[in-house]
């Protein structure tokens, strides 16, 4: 899924191009995206957050839902759904188009955010916390470390911003 951030736009219209505010310790505001350290990142626009049962959470970035607009619909597996780091699980239907959803491991899924059939517009307003999408048991647990960090990822989405 690659997405650009609309408000790349907007901030190089407003001469902002080069600009970044800083967020609290946790987390890099890019233009109106926010990027959390701890996380790892994709470069198709997913997240991935490691707990300490080895279990991952995985969504989509808040560039990703801003690039998409307002969420209207969102298809995810079923639990015990198999992934592979690359592959699509699911997608995202928004006012303005639908997007595949790739996983950034392989491994079973074990939890499905159900909430999102209901509001799927909890990837827009909470992306990183109330709008994850699904927690797997990786069958690799180092395949994540080949992921970006925050600041390899904000220089990706900046790169990429760029084009």
């Amino acid at each position: 899924m690659a997405l650009r951030l609309w408000a790349s736009s907007a901030a190089k219209a407003l001469k902002l191009s080069g600009a970044r505010a800083v967020a609290p310790a946790f987390s890099i505001s890019r233009f109106f995206s926010t990027v959390h350290d701890g996380l790892k990142y994709t470069h198709s626009h997913e997240w991935v957050k490691h707990h300490e049962d080895g279990v991952v959470t995985v969504g989509i970035t808040d560039h990703a839902q801003s690039h998409l607009g307002e969420v209207v619909f969102v298809e995810l597996p079923e639990a015990g759904a198999q992934v592979s780091a690359g592959g699509s699980f699911g997608n995202v239907e928004s006012v303005k188009a639908t997007s595949d959803v790739n996983s950034p491991i392989s491994g079973e899924v074990v939890e499905v955010n159900s909430k999102l059939s209901e509001t799927p517009g909890l990837i827009n307003s909470s992306p990183y916390e109330d709008g994850w999408m699904i927690k797997v048991k990786p069958s690799s647990p180092g395949e994540a470390d080949g992921l970006l960090d925050a600041a390899k990822y904000t220089k990706h989405c900046e790169e990429e911003d760029a084009h």
